[in-house]
């Protein structure tokens, strides 16, 4: 049986060093602080929403909500998000995606300055991320991955990873992450062939496509780390991973689960950013 990798774990080991530093800026008079820009009230959003501000505020982060209507115009969302960046108490922005489709991202997401992009939407952090460059804000679903392998003590340097998935939210970047760590890493998605045979080979496999419990133990080799970024909803109403949890586990070394896994990291490494940010913007 594998061993589960729990998120809560991860999240205590983190929250130390955070309110260490936290501490450190408050000396300083500064408060960190994160905006969370939202258009219409999505039900997603909101619980990702309280999810965030609960942990930011649990470690001293001032958190702002900016919600607007859904049929806010294009032109009004800039003005606002300009507002936010010339707003020196706000050291992150976190904006709700995906956009009402009448707004254009591509248009948008240059708007959001990249000192302050701590969820890594300006194309400024996007190249960052595949350079390497550690300067710049990486997705947080991603870094949470990276923050569960370094907890649990798995060494990427030298593994063959295997990501399925090929998204800008998780699936690229965190293969940009693995790479920069050293694992040799392939991605696989919809139209690849032999995915479980692929799969199979992977010391690390991280599953990041969106299908619920479509990785079986047939594409999992004896041993293999199993990290499950997808979150579904089943028939019957049930939150599930990409992982079929129950038949992986028996083959796995270590399996993250759904929920309680790489979700519940994901709102400390925003906090995470947030800090770094308002350490930037004050050195």
């Amino acid at each position: 049986m594998a061993e589960i990798m729990k998120g809560m774990e991860v999240v205590e080991e983190i929250k130390e060093k955070m309110l260490r530093e936290v501490e450190e800026l408050k000396a300083r008079g500064i408060t960190p602080g994160l905006a969370i820009v939202r258009l219409g009230a999505k039900p997603d959003d909101l619980a990702y929403e309280r999810s965030a501000i609960k942990r930011c505020e649990g470690i001293g982060i001032a958190c702002r909500v900016f919600e607007y209507p859904e049929d806010m115009t294009q032109a009004d969302l800039a003005q606002e998000i300009s507002k936010i960046n010339d707003d020196s108490t706000i050291h992150g922005i976190l904006l709700f995606r995906p956009l009402p489709k009448h707004i254009d991202e591509d248009i948008i997401k240059h708007v959001v300055s990249p000192e302050k992009d701590v969820d890594c939407l300006n194309p400024v952090n996007v190249a960052k991320v595949f350079e390497g460059d550690p300067t710049g804000f990486a997705p947080c679903t991603p870094e949470a991955v990276m923050e569960m392998l370094h907890h649990y003590g798995i060494p990427v340097k030298g593994k063959r990873v295997v990501v399925i998935g090929r998204s800008m939210v998780v699936g690229k970047p965190v293969s940009m992450l693995l790479l920069k760590e050293h694992g040799t890493v392939t991605i696989c998605h919809t139209r690849t062939k032999n995915i479980e045979e692929i799969c199979g080979q992977a010391d690390i496999l991280v599953a990041a496509a969106g299908s619920a419990r479509m990785v079986t133990d047939d594409f999992v080799s004896k041993g293999a780390v199993v990290i499950d970024v997808g979150i579904n909803v089943d028939e019957e109403g049930k939150l599930v991973g990409d992982v079929d949890f129950e038949r992986v586990e028996k083959v796995a070394g270590h399996i993250t689960p759904v929920p309680g896994g790489v979700g519940t990291v994901t709102s400390s490494v925003l906090a995470k950013h947030v800090i770094q940010a308002a350490q930037r913007q004050n050195p």
